[in-house]
């Protein structure tokens, strides 16, 4: 089951002040990395998505693509994770395979998870929780979703949205399985001791 730190790029130009910092959150051991970068250009973004690709494959982290299905598939990359605007889902599954993962943002609406676990997601992502800085204006989701997601989907869960590490044990403590960061995480003075510290968070959780 996907567990632990899940990081989401910054939008940086510079691919290789990306790559440096990408290199170092994987040396703290996050578990999964999406490529998020929305006002790049197309050429862009498949040069960043490609140089990722490679870091991830080295040490053998799972690499998705967000939004852009068409992309993943150009790459090879890991999988895609799709919002709202993304398309159909179901079509989306089959375009990826069996063999690819599948993330679907559900903002605060279980309905759209039960519909993305019933055409093969392979994991649903709940959010904002908190005041995001990349996201200002996006809808709130109560922390009780992640418990009743948890226990009625059968999926892992993903939190988002304004995570930091002080608040990210109460996300942990009500079901989820990823924290999805971004800000906290790359914008950290120590980026590597950052996403260890993130680590360490899921090794201290007790299972029932």
């Amino acid at each position: 089951m996907l567990s632990g730190l899940y990081a989401v790029t910054p939008d940086l130009a510079d691919t290789t002040e990306l790559l440096r910092r990408v290199g170092q959150a994987l040396q703290g051991g996050l578990r999964l990395l999406q490529y998020r970068n929305k006002p790049a250009a197309a050429a862009l973004r498949r040069e960043q998505a490609g140089a990722l690709l490679a870091l991830c494959r080295a040490q053998g982290v799972p690499f998705v693509i967000n939004d852009d299905l068409q992309l993943a598939l150009e790459i090879g990359a890991d999988g895609a994770h799709l919002g709202r605007e993304d398309g159909d889902l179901a079509a989306a599954r089959a375009a990826l395979g069996p063999g690819k993962l599948l993330g679907i943002s559900c903002y605060d609406d279980i309905g759209r998870a039960r519909e993305a676990r019933r055409v093969g997601a392979d994991y649903v992502a709940f959010g904002s929780f908190f005041a995001s800085p990349t996201k200002p204006a996006a809808v709130r989701a109560p922390l009780t979703l992640l418990g009743a997601a948890k226990a009625g989907l059968g999926l892992p869960v993903c939190a988002i949205g304004g995570i930091t590490l002080q608040n990210a044990p109460q996300l942990i403590a009500a079901g989820a399985d990823l924290l999805a960061v971004i800000t906290d995480l790359f914008e950290a003075p120590d980026i590597r001791a950052r996403a260890a510290a993130y680590t360490s968070l899921f090794s201290e959780r007790v299972t029932p």
